[in-house]
């Protein structure tokens, strides 16, 4: 079966957004990071399918399939040419630039990467899309953690992990600085998809 990746960038305090869903305190912690630059691109390679949310995917086609040079390119190759999945209510169509469109899903976010994950392929990756990696999360279906956590504490917004959820036990897989103070991390849940 394939393995659900999610990776998240969350401030110290754990919000994954600001006051008014602001994440602009993420380019000021990884943008121009080589070596952050090196580990995108390798984990892109492990996978074969981008799941997103309404909100996610637009921020994302509004700005990944129009890098087409500098320090960003290689990995904006990568993740404008892996197929997208985007959960909407409201959207009829997903264009991604040049590359192909996204297919929209209406249905239960759980039922379907359940049955995306069966088919065989590489890894499916979550960015972003806090609706669905909660979700998933509730349901102890995410196989592995790759969180960034940025330098700077926000006070408010949007919390990765909800209040009064279960508690479950990680093991760490791999953690180091990048350049500009973030940390990043990748953790898998003890236990079935763990260790």
């Amino acid at each position: 079966m394939r393995r659900i990746i999610l990776q998240e960038f969350v401030s110290i305090d754990g919000m994954v957004a600001g006051p008014n869903g602001s994440v602009d305190f993420i380019p000021g912690s990884t943008q121009g990071d080589s070596n952050f630059g090196r580990e995108q691109v390798a984990l892109m390679d492990t996978v074969d399918t981008l799941v997103l949310g309404r909100v996610t995917y637009e921020m994302f086609a509004g700005f990944w399939p129009n890098v087409d040079d500098g320090a960003e390119k290689a990995f904006a190759d990568r993740f404008n040419a892996v197929p997208k999945v985007v959960f909407s209510t409201t959207l009829t169509r997903a264009p991604w630039g040049r590359w192909g469109e996204g297919r929209i899903v209406t249905g239960h976010v759980v039922e379907e990467v359940d049955r995306l994950r069966r088919h065989p392929g590489k890894h499916l990756l979550i960015s972003g899309s806090i609706s669905i990696a909660q979700a998933l999360m509730a349901e102890g279906m995410v196989d592995e953690y790759r969180l960034v956590r940025c330098p700077v504490v926000l006070g408010s917004g949007r919390p990765l992990f909800r209040a009064g959820g279960e508690s479950v036990p990680m093991k760490l897989l791999g953690a180091h600085t990048l350049d500009r103070g973030a940390v990043s991390s990748i953790y898998a849940p003890r236990g079935a998809g763990g260790a």
